[in-house]
């Protein structure tokens, strides 16, 4: 499993290899924002938001979206503090993207979702969505943020 600050291998080979879809997770307290790249990883769409449950039904449901959208990875936000540095909440998602990661057979990868909820809202808002529009949209509005932070930085990664 990757993180935002080294490199290992299988972030190396998903650089190398720029094609197939990924999906995101925002992983929140009541729900999990869900969205899902193109195969050619050029557009993000955020997906419907899972409830966050038991493990079982969660894992499930992302086991079903991976097949569904033959998914070759996950990205999950990695809710790092203002200041970069991590709390108990980034561990708590560093111990399931693990999980994850055990169980899909695919690549895992964090990247930093700091203010990604925010900036979501404030898209949200800005395009004149109702608050309790912006309510059921805002977690996979992140993850879409989230998915494209990450494709940027692995579009950087690959031409350095």
């Amino acid at each position: 499993m990757s993180n935002t600050d080294n490199k290992p291998p299988t972030e190396a080979a998903a650089a190398r290899e720029p094609s197939g879809r990924l999906l995101a997770l925002d992983l929140g307290a009541r729900r999990v924002g869900v969205a899902v790249s193109d195969e050619l990883r050029l557009t993000v769409r955020p997906l419907p938001p899972l409830r966050r449950g038991n493990w079982k039904r969660l894992l499930r449901e992302i086991i079903e979206l991976r097949a569904r959208f033959d998914a070759r990875g996950v990205v999950v936000g990695l809710p790092l503090r203002l200041d970069g540095t991590e709390g108990d909440a980034a561990a708590g998602v560093r111990r399931l993207a693990r999980n994850l990661q055990l169980s899909l057979g695919v690549p895992v990868f964090l990247q930093d979702e700091r203010l990604t909820s925010q900036d979501a809202e404030t898209n949200l808002r800005g395009a004149g969505l109702t608050p309790q529009e912006v309510k059921e949209r805002v977690d996979s509005a992140a993850a879409a943020i989230i998915l494209r932070d990450y494709l940027a930085q692995a579009d950087g990664r690959a031409a350095s």
